[in-house]
């Protein structure tokens, strides 16, 4: 009984190690880094900021391209309409070379990153994956009747079941891809009045602030716009009574003198400098991420990014929950309570006691305990594709990077969800062979 325990034990762990090295995270601009015929691709990568949009993803298929197709896609068009098609040509699926001439049926339909954008009508945010004659496997929209402009070329990189790099010959678009919205013609005032951010508008408006935002949008600029309601909130200080330069400090508060799209604000570490930041961290910001939930901490408190209103490298506008309190200005004024708390758990500076000859209560009598913060758990990692891939080749080339150190919040988390998982196991056959 204990031999056979043992044994089972052992295999747990073996598979828990494996599952370990399935989900190793990925760079996909150190690997592209490695062939020059994919440069240009790669800048725009980087640029667009989709690569942070790959790398945070345990399952995904690069469709690159190169210099010279690159450079015809990109001509005419803004950073913004790049973007998407940079996206479109990301599938949230593993594909390698044996997959790609093995589909059932000969066709199949895959989601994109643009899909998740929430700015594809229908299921054009999907791409028709299709066997063609002669051997040839070719890439269209779903658009009805669309034309197979891109043909797989060859494998770049394979990491099944997590990452597949394949070139292909040509971009994929479809009528409409290329209308983003541009910052360069974007009213801001009007766009957040129509988000239901008129207090915010008003303010940056009358207070001048707003020549501060634009005069920054060529260089990278983030938005955090408080909603209406955040200004109704519980607990909220009088912002009447900031003196004018405190309320531009507080408004600039609510700007990143750079580009980032929520899945790049997802990577960030430490204090991020705003536009009122003066040094030694005084006025930064910091990122709280769990998932796809994002929150932005003032070390008051913290506040969600509950939707972005417009995405155009290098201009990104998001709707936050709740005013951003910096510190600096509001350290001894009460912080807005959080939902479900009542005014009385928020700290306020309270009035001097009177003097009483009563004995003092025991100050370790007040003192409460601080309840453990719940562990957070990665959803399970999705399922592996039927198809295993053939044996892969080696990477095309030599001398390519290793992928650099950085953490990416899907397959790292995915490969320790899954450690847990098997030790849990191997503590129940443990107590069961000691029956």
């Amino acid at each position: 009984m204990a031999a056979a325990a043992a044994h089972r034990l052992l295999f747990l762990l073996a598979i828990s190690l494996a599952a370990v090295a399935s989900t190793r995270a990925h760079n996909i601009t150190a690997i592209l880094d490695g062939y020059s015929e994919y440069s240009l691709y790669n800048s725009y990568l980087s640029q667009t900021k989709v690569c942070d949009e790959i790398n945070s993803r345990s399952t995904v298929t690069s469709l690159v391209l190169t210099n010279g197709a690159m450079s015809s896609l990109v001509s005419n068009l803004s950073l913004a309409d790049v973007k998407n098609a940079l996206r479109l040509l990301t599938l949230l699926d593993y594909y390698d070379p044996k997959k790609l001439h093995s589909l059932h049926g000969g066709s199949e339909l895959t989601t994109t990153l643009y899909q998740t954008t929430g700015d594809a009508s229908g299921d054009m945010g999907h791409v028709n994956i299709t066997n063609l004659r002669g051997g040839k496997v070719g890439f269209a929209s779903a658009q009805p009747g669309a034309k197979f402009q891109a043909t797989y070329t060859k494998s770049v990189k394979e990491e099944p079941y997590n990452l597949s790099v394949l070139e292909v010959s040509d971009p994929i678009t479809f009528p409409g891809l290329f209308s983003s919205p541009s910052a360069a013609s974007t009213n801001l005032t009007a766009l957040l009045e129509k988000a239901v951010c008129k207090r915010f508008a008003a303010l940056i408006a009358s207070s001048g602030v707003i020549k501060t935002y634009q005069a920054a949008m060529d260089k990278g600029l983030t938005l955090f716009a408080p909603n209406d309601d955040a200004f109704h909130a519980k607990g909220l200080p009088d912002l009447s009574k900031l003196t004018a330069a405190d309320l531009v400090t507080l408004l600039e508060y609510h700007a990143l003198p750079q580009y980032a799209p929520k899945a790049s604000l997802k990577t960030m570490k430490g204090g991020i400098p705003t536009l009122a930041s003066t040094g030694n961290g005084k006025y930064d910001l910091s990122v709280v991420a769990k998932g796809d939930d994002v929150s932005m901490d003032t070390g008051m408190d913290k506040s969600r990014v509950a939707s972005t209103l417009l995405d155009d490298t290098p201009v990104a506008v998001h709707t936050v929950d709740s005013v951003l309190l910096p510190r600096e200005l509001f350290g001894g004024a009460p912080s807005p309570a959080p939902a479900g708390e009542s005014a009385a758990d928020t700290p306020t500076s309270a009035p001097a006691p009177e003097v009483s000859s009563a004995p003092a209560p025991s100050p370790k009598h007040d003192k409460k305990k601080k309840k453990p913060k719940a562990k957070s758990h990665s959803p399970p990692a999705a399922d592996s594709p039927d198809m295993a891939p053939a044996d892969a080749p080696g990477p095309v080339g030599d001398g390519e990077p290793s992928d650099k150190d950085q953490d990416k919040n899907g397959a790292t988390a995915v490969g320790m969800s899954l450690v847990a998982m098997v030790l849990a196991s191997v503590a129940a056959l443990v107590g069961a062979s000691l029956l």
